[in-house]
């Protein structure tokens, strides 16, 4: 391909993708694309993974956006799919960019409503999946021990100054209580 036909930034599945990026870097960019699985399907394309984005051309651009938006149709592995066996359908799909954000953030508040144990642990910004919350986890309402200053040398600056106690036998002067009169 001479460099006249060469594309600086390409669209790929809603997405803007520099031109001199590799292939599968460059698919790995789309949200809900991870790198396996874009290896797995300029692989079953067979399109060379090393060659620069910009250099694609129209139908190779066609081929990897049908393949994306229903990847088990070239044959992709169940397993690679991030929607496997959904609740509503039962069919193993692969979501990308807002409607993985959407779908989830749906999940998330149906565990809520069912008062599911993740349900509990999403409504309070506790960890989820078992981690240990003991000593991580943390978000600024665990407050530590307050650390006060080391006294220095007496005299020193920043250290408190000696209160003189008074000398025996003298009393310090009490203020007197004040009347309060009563209301009429």
């Amino acid at each position: 391909m001479s460099v006249a036909e060469y594309k600086h930034i390409l669209r790929i599945a809603g997405k803007d993708i520099e031109g001199g990026k590799k292939l599968i870097v460059a698919l790995s960019q789309v949200r809900g694309l991870g790198y396996n699985l874009s290896q797995v399907i300029v692989q079953s394309l067979n399109i060379n993974p090393n060659m620069r984005v910009g250099f694609l051309s129209e139908r190779e651009i066609a081929d990897i956006e049908t393949a994306i938006r229903n990847p088990a149709q070239i044959g992709v592995p169940s397993f690679y799919l991030n929607r496997r066996k959904n609740m509503d359908t039962g069919l193993d799909t692969h979501l990308l960019t807002s409607d993985l954000d959407f779908t989830i953030s749906n999940d998330i508040e149906r565990e809520k409503t069912v008062y599911s144990w993740r349900g509990y642990r999403h409504m309070f910004g506790l960890k989820v999946r078992g981690q240990c919350t003991r000593t991580s986890g943390r978000k600024a309402g665990a407050v530590g021990v307050k650390k006060l200053p080391k006294p220095g040398p007496a005299g020193a600056p920043g250290a408190p100054a000696k209160e003189t106690p008074p000398a025996s036998g003298t009393s310090t002067p009490k203020a007197a209580p004040e009347k309060v009169e009563p209301s009429k």
